[in-house]
């Protein structure tokens, strides 16, 4: 039976309906903006080598059809979705191009006089192949002449084999330009996505909504772009040309770049760009319509606002008196000078207003939650729709801000060495007794008070994890803090906590590790990813070392050693190694990542053992795997 959501309660309904005094409701710009230079619609869904269909514009006419938002939906988030759910080709200026809302990311594309220049790939490989015959049908056929990653997140590079083939970068036909040395770029844009790339896919299931139906009482949109795509073809091609300064410069298909470099903003290595002859603008992520993460939920290194404000600030004072356009690899454009330098002006005080004050109430004392609660945005901050929490909110900004600066502990003594939360859950219920929680818990749902609902239910559902009616009632509970939330990802979040309290754990279909970033991990990433499978305590008292040889690395070995419970690698043979792997990087990966399956490598001929090839089995022995549907709700069995 498929999975169906309760209504909003007479409380979120109200509570929705209050919220429209907060909102600009009459500020149409947006809307305007939006629709701007439309060329094309989309030709087609988006779908997979095997057919199966990952984006569908008819899957949101449910939004585009519906101007007020239902009881389901806070009425800003609703709006922000409505201007997601238009999508298409679109001239932004001359000779600037996008195809926006197929996927989570933008396609950039400026025609130069000899060729084509992107500007990010989108997310997947499906996406960013539709957007390219898009702009061949309707605006250019000229060659790709340069690929530019603004910053190392996912989003913006996965689709880059839908633009451009491997072998036409690795000619050097085609460069491929992106901010910080080759090795930094590399090193975050797969680590953040490998290493923790597990426990990162399973919190952005839920935060993006993936595990939600899409309806009003699911996931309305990604809030900085429609939606993730369930289980896309990610790629990766590393960087040929890096920007390390600001004010650096390539000439591209006829027409000058030029770079300001922007490391540890929305990302470690970011840059924006500014095309002087065309006067058009990007700030990448550090300028959309929305408020962004300081600190993300699905998981990643806290970034630091003030820094946001710092580059914006930068850019105003380069490029702020030519600009006539701002684009972004998320959202839509921003017209005209005045409007592009105000835009500009009212990010960069949102970003130093968070960073300032979060960090005037921890000089005062406040815990990160406590700063939470009491600070707001001014009035002319927090009514400008690109200030609004579609991505971020201020209130995990706020406390992000303590980590970054001050790190994990809040301040409280309390909170320096607590029970686990099962435990601290089975002691509370035995003090307390679960009924009295059970009895609580339901009076403050029957009230509207959903937030003490869903915290005092925790203890009991974490204590009996097999108590149902304390599940079923703290799974209304979250379902209308999302109905109430203007962040989809909070909404995401709340919403996916009350489906799965309801139905178990759905399997998700969506994994930040694709083949292709794994064997596009530099070397020693490579053994970093490896490392966190180590079961420490099974090593502890392990003596291992086992030499890698990449046969088409320049026969570069590396020797990787365990003992006292680490695994350590670094370059060149040793003498006294157990065994030695050789073979092409993609099967020393394969079996590095699965020693267990090592020997049928071998016996295929991809790899070759010389030494003990028992060696391999105790490594098997030693790793541990990962289960990509951890619980979250309830307590890990």
């Amino acid at each position: 039976m498929a999975y169906e959501p309760k209504p909003a309660t007479e409380r979120t309904a109200a509570v929705n309906r209050e919220a429209l005094a907060r909102y600009a409701m009459g500020d149409r710009r947006d809307f305007a903006d939006n629709d701007r230079g439309f060329l094309a619609p989309f030709p087609d869904t988006v779908q997979t080598a095997d057919g199966r269909v990952i984006f569908d514009p008819s899957w949101f006419d449910y939004i585009r059809d519906q101007e007020q938002a239902p009881d389901t939906v806070n009425p800003s988030l609703w709006r922000q979705s409505r201007l997601m759910s238009k999508g298409g080709l679109y001239e932004i200026a001359e000779r600037v191009y996008q195809v926006r809302n197929c996927d989570i990311a933008n396609l950039t594309v400026i025609e130069g006089d000899t060729g084509l220049v992107v500007v990010d790939c989108t997310a997947s490989v499906e996406s960013a192949t539709m957007g390219m015959r898009m702009i061949r049908e309707h605006v250019s056929d000229k060659p790709v002449a340069a690929v530019i990653y603004t910053h190392t997140h996912i989003d913006h590079y996965g689709g880059v084999k839908g633009v451009v083939s491997a072998d036409d970068v690795a000619s050097g036909r085609v460069p491929i330009i992106a901010p910080g040395t080759i090795a930094s770029f590399d090193s975050h844009a797969i680590g953040e996505n490998v290493i923790a790339g597990n426990a990162m896919s399973r919190r952005a299931g839920y935060a993006f909504g993936s595990l939600l139906g899409l309806n009003s009482c699911g996931c309305v949109s990604a809030g900085i772009g429609i939606m993730t795509q369930a289980g896309p073809t990610v790629s990766y091609l590393s960087p040929t040309d890096s920007v390390t300064k600001t004010g650096e410069r390539r000439d591209l298909a006829g027409l000058e770049f030029e770079f300001l470099y922007a490391p540890d903003t929305e990302a470690p290595e970011e840059m924006h760009i500014w095309i002087p002859e065309l006067k058009a603008l990007t700030c990448a992520e550090n300028a959309n319509h929305t408020l962004h993460n300081i600190q993300t939920l699905r998981g990643a290194r806290t970034r630091d606002a003030r820094n946001f404000a710092r580059y914006l600030d930068e850019t105003l004072q380069r490029w702020g008196d030519d600009a006539q356009v701002h684009y972004g690899p998320h959202t839509w454009p921003v017209f005209g000078n005045a409007d592009v330098t105000a835009f500009l002006e009212s990010q960069r005080d949102t970003y130093k207003y968070i960073h300032d004050q979060a960090l005037r109430l921890a000089n005062k004392g406040y815990t990160p939650l406590e700063a939470a609660e009491v600070v707001e945005l001014p009035e002319e901050l927090g009514r400008n729709w690109a200030g609004r929490g579609y991505h971020g909110t201020l209130h995990h900004d706020v406390r992000a801000v303590f980590h970054k600066e001050l790190g994990l502990w809040d301040g409280d003594p309390v909170t320096l060495h607590p029970h686990p939360p099962a435990e601290t859950a089975r002691r509370l219920t035995d003090l307390i007794g679960p009924d009295k929680i059970l009895a609580e818990g339901r009076r403050a749902f029957e009230e509207g008070d959903y937030r003490w609902a869903v915290q005092i239910l925790h203890a009991l559902v974490f204590a009996d994890p097999d108590h149902t009616e304390a599940k079923n009632i703290q799974a209304d509970a979250y379902e209308q803090m999302g109905y109430q939330a203007e962040g989809p990802q909070w909404r995401g979040i709340f919403l996916t906590a009350a489906k799965e309290l309801r139905e178990g754990i759905v399997p998700a279909a969506f994994a930040t590790a694709s083949p292709d970033t794994i064997l596009a991990m530099p070397i020693d990433i490579l053994f970093d990813f490896a490392a966190v499978h180590l079961i420490g305590d099974k090593a502890a008292t392990a003596d291992l070392r086992i030499d890698f040889r990449f046969t088409d690395h320049d026969d570069t070995t590396w020797t990787m050693w365990i003992r006292r419970g680490v695994l350590n690698a670094r370059p060149g043979a040793h003498p006294d190694t157990h065994l030695t792997v050789a073979g092409p990087k993609p099967a020393l990966v394969a079996a590095l990542l699965d020693p267990a399956g090592a020997h049928q490598l071998a016996q295929a001929g991809k790899i070759t053992l010389d030494g003990d090839k028992d060696a391999l089995q105790t490594l098997a022995g030693l790793f541990d795997t990962f289960d990509p549907d951890f619980a979250i709700v309830t307590p890990d069995a």
